[in-house]
């Protein structure tokens, strides 16, 4: 095992140098040794969570355990380009939810952008392409004609029509680092920029097209946090609903009105706001959320009930560290999460008339 990179992984009343090893650790100790990064040994994996650890995994300079987590992937790729939802504790030959998720199945080409730039490997890179490749074509299949994405297949290959906020979302930063994987290639993908930016379109314009689901913070910010909302346009939605998600000193609600602050939440919202240009607020919300930090493993409780004062579910997740490892990194000058989550170099896809 090499020694963690921690430099850029250090922030004041955040993580110290031994403290941020101690997480990246943490994360390691729980992937399997085939590569999977399920929630904590005995829970399950999912394919967004699986990356989300890798690229913190990558952020601190672990790139062989992170390459190890994106060829499980390539290895255990379903036939139509999905994974499934859920394998129980990583083992691909244990399934325990049969669906197939797109913004799960799309969050792949966010990761191997991500390594891409974390280590300049083009060799990675060319073997991961047929992955990526599939991935997004099954995401796309799903796409509906006002531009938003069907949520999920089912086993049985019925598809669902309703759209997620968040999930399409995801996908949107998803469709865009898979476009800057094929301009890396020099493969053009003409239908990928029209479904990105026919996506974008519904997300920035028509709410109507997504499944209500204001309730949960994740809506609050995600379109923020998968690009499609930018400048004034982000900070107006930030502004609108700061004071109904965020708890002062404790983080952000998962979900209105329930009196529970969740880590990963929080540190999503951070890097939102460090892509805004907001490191200061960014910084406050990671601050404010150390009271779910367990010291013997340096990994993160997911959430906090905070009128009853108690850490609920008792679960530390290896997607909680990663997504605060991630927010410190981009606070910290990481050149490959600043590029992937501040947008440089990501195309914005095309937007037609046809989705108006």
């Amino acid at each position: 095992m090499t020694t963690p990179r921690t430099e850029h992984l250090v922030l004041p009343g955040v993580l110290t140098a031994g403290q941020a090893a101690a997480t990246v650790a943490g994360i390691l100790s729980v992937q399997r040794e085939d590569g999977a990064i399920p929630w904590f040994r005995g829970h399950h994996l999912d394919p967004w969570d699986h990356v989300e650890a890798a690229m913190a995994l990558d952020a601190a300079g672990q790139h062989e355990a992170a390459e190890r987590a994106y060829l499980w992937l390539a290895r255990h790729q379903n036939e139509d380009g999905s994974w499934y939802a859920a394998y129980a504790d990583g083992d691909f030959a244990e399934v325990t939810d049969r669906g197939r998720e797109t913004n799960f199945v799309a969050y792949i080409a966010v990761g191997v952008w991500h390594h891409y730039l974390s280590t300049g490997d083009d060799t990675f890179l060319e073997r991961m392409w047929p992955a990526v490749y599939a991935a997004v074509e099954f995401v796309l299949r799903l796409q509906q004609p006002g531009g938003q994405i069907g949520w999920r297949r089912d086993d049985d290959g019925t598809d669902t029509a309703d759209a997620l906020l968040t999930g399409s979302s995801s996908i949107h930063h998803a469709l865009r680092c898979a476009l800057a994987i094929a301009e890396q290639r020099e493969e053009a993908q003409p239908d990928w920029e029209l479904a990105a930016g026919a996506l974008r379109h519904a997300i920035r314009r028509h709410p109507e097209r997504f499944l209500d689901k204001n309730r949960y913070s994740m809506d609050w910010y995600y379109p923020v946090l998968g690009g499609a909302l930018t400048g004034a346009e982000a900070k107006a939605r930030i502004e609108e609903d700061w004071d109904r998600f965020v708890v002062p000193g404790l983080g952000v609600r998962c979900v209105v009105p329930n009196p529970w602050v969740t880590g990963g939440e929080s540190a999503e919202l951070a890097l939102a706001l460090w892509a805004m240009g907001e490191s200061d607020r960014a910084l406050e919300i990671l601050q404010s959320i150390q009271h779910l930090r367990d010291p013997e493993t340096g990994l993160y409780w997911t959430g906090y009930v905070f009128e009853d004062k108690a850490i609920w579910p008792l679960e530390l997740t290896t997607w909680t560290a990663g997504s605060l490892l991630l927010a410190v990194a981009a606070l910290g000058g990481h050149e490959a999460t600043c590029r992937v989550f501040g947008g440089e170099g990501l195309p914005l896809g095309l937007e037609s008339d046809c989705c108006a």
